[in-house]
């Protein structure tokens, strides 16, 4: 997890960090030849119903397929836990968008982000 660099840091945060989520069991990842993993789709939230899914991809191999392996299998799994995946992203993140749809996740209801303290991005988002 740390070979993905700083960018994919808040992927592991909600398991105490890169060796919390290897030892959770829930995680899935693909490695290229040379073994570094280039995706991976993990529990971020886990309730007592659903388990919220969060996924990281190094910029080089997106478009690859490589995520939707991994939200895949790990879906099977949490699916074979007795619990829900759930998928939340943004309204303007369409790649996550079209990521959950093709994953097989519908629409249930769109919401709004509210942040306290410094901005969460920039006040005007472009396509």
């Amino acid at each position: 997890m740390r070979a993905l660099g700083s960018d994919a840091s808040w992927l592991s945060a909600s398991w105490g960090g890169p060796h919390g989520l290897a030892a959770s069991g829930h995680a899935w990842a693909a490695l290229g030849r040379s073994g570094r993993i280039q995706a991976v789709a993990c529990t971020y939230f886990r309730g007592t119903g659903y388990e919220d899914v969060a996924v990281y991809t190094v910029p080089h191999r997106r478009r690859h397929h490589l995520a939707l392996a991994c939200v895949t299998a790990l879906c099977a799994d949490i699916t074979a836990r007795g619990h829900t995946p759930s998928w939340n992203c943004s309204l303007h993140n369409r790649p996550s968008r079209l990521l959950a749809w093709h994953a097989g996740f519908r629409l249930v209801r769109e919401y709004a982000h509210y942040a306290v303290g410094s901005p969460a991005g920039s006040p005007r988002l472009s396509a």
